[in-house]
């Protein structure tokens, strides 16, 4: 019998996060620094709405865009807290998880050959998503000395005659690196001088924690060019609803609800209408998670520098990106033994991409008491080490 499987399913690689959650499994006393996933409950008056429309029968198909009341939500609240103005009724569509916008994205807008520049190290999804549509990613290194930031240099060196896009994440998972204001408005001229877009996943946007997030389609020149996608997932701890959204000028929007329309429909109205409720009523709690965040981060940030791993400190998201090079030990060595002997997950940094090597990925999504603890089992590990 032939083998069934599509070459494109067999080049793209397995998860290197789940990869070492699935380590963890079975094995007592662990603690997980390696999935990023808050901690925190969703808060109840969101659960609230969402049960109550069930109650009351609310459990049909929503319009393809959306549900109408979340998306003029959003459009209002993308206007007031990052000065982007978009049409609900064209601008806007609704998925199921940023993960799904990611991916309608990039499959709207690349053709067999296209080369799209992807932030290295970036989340895992992203390369393998432009590899399904027969595009190229091509990988752009954001290093520790520049603060996992974009340069213009390294960002001019990647482009070719065949770059049609960039898709960047800030705050970055895996670094917790921001972009500034003027850290784009330093790309910007490039994007626009050789006719690119901006594939912009925000998703830990409410997660920054020095200053104001800049989303790039704020910036004039480059509205037009920019794809703005987001979610519920992190700020409003509500992984599990599935619900993101993707906004981008009306012909890009049209083509990416096309897909949407043949491959998911719509995202669950159960969650859309939570989604609504966060907007309206969760405020408080969420600026109570990253107030906890901001702590956790401190502790633990200061926790890897005394211990001998030297650490930046992350400006957003929910992760630290620790240089792991003076313990003489590879990212893959070190998360191994780690999990082996000091019963610590985290992930490596190469899992993330070939910039990453040399780092590992620490999740502090987890109780002070956990990050106390993980940071003294790594202080023991270490210790061993150098």
């Amino acid at each position: 019998m032939r083998d069934f499987v599509s070459e494109k399913a067999r080049i793209i690689p397995h998860s290197g996060i789940r990869k070492f959650f699935d380590l963890c499994m079975g094995m007592q006393d662990v603690i997980s620094l390696g999935v990023g996933e808050p901690d925190f409950s969703t808060p109840w008056n969101i659960c609230e709405a969402s049960i109550y429309s069930i109650e009351q029968g609310v459990t049909t198909y929503t319009s393809n865009r959306g549900y109408p009341p979340l998306r003029e939500a959003l459009a209002a609240d993308l206007a007031r807290r990052y000065d982007l103005s978009y049409s609900p009724e064209s601008e806007i569509i609704i998925t199921t998880g940023v993960s799904e916008a990611a991916d309608i994205a990039i499959r709207a807008v690349v053709d067999p050959g296209d080369e799209v520049i992807v932030q290295d190290p970036a989340y895992v999804s992203y390369a393998p998503c432009v590899t399904l549509t027969g595009g190229k990613p091509v990988p752009l290194p954001c290093r520790e000395k520049d603060l996992f930031k974009v340069t213009p240099d390294a960002l001019m060196e990647r482009i070719t005659g065949k770059t049609k896009a960039v898709l960047l994440n800030f705050p970055s998972n895996p670094t917790g690196g921001v972009m500034t204001r003027d850290d784009y408005r330093a790309i910007a001229d490039i994007l626009v001088d050789r006719d690119l877009l901006l594939i912009s996943d925000e998703v830990y946007s409410e997660l920054t924690y020095e200053g104001a997030h800049c989303s790039p389609a704020s910036i004039p020149e480059l509205r037009e060019r920019t794809i703005t996608l987001n979610g519920f997932s992190k700020a409003y701890a509500m992984t599990g609803w599935r619900v993101g959204y993707l906004c981008a000028p009306p012909a890009i929007s049209d083509a990416a609800l096309k897909i949407h329309q043949y491959v998911m429909l719509c995202a669950p109205v159960m969650g859309q209408i939570a989604a609504y409720a966060a907007l309206r009523q969760a405020e408080q709690d969420k600026n109570e998670m990253v107030r906890e965040y901001r702590l956790r981060r401190n502790l633990f940030v200061e926790g890897l520098n005394r211990i001998g791993l030297r650490c930046h400190m992350p400006e957003g998201a929910f992760y630290a990106f620790p240089s792991i090079e003076a313990t003489g030990l590879t990212d893959e060595e070190f998360a191994e033994r780690l999990l082996k002997e000091q019963k610590v997950a985290v992930v490596p940094g190469s899992a993330f991409g070939e910039s990453g090597r040399g780092h590992i990925r620490c999740s502090y999504a987890t109780s002070r008491e956990n990050l106390s603890l993980a940071v003294e089992r790594m202080g023991t590990f270490v210790s061993g080490l150098i």
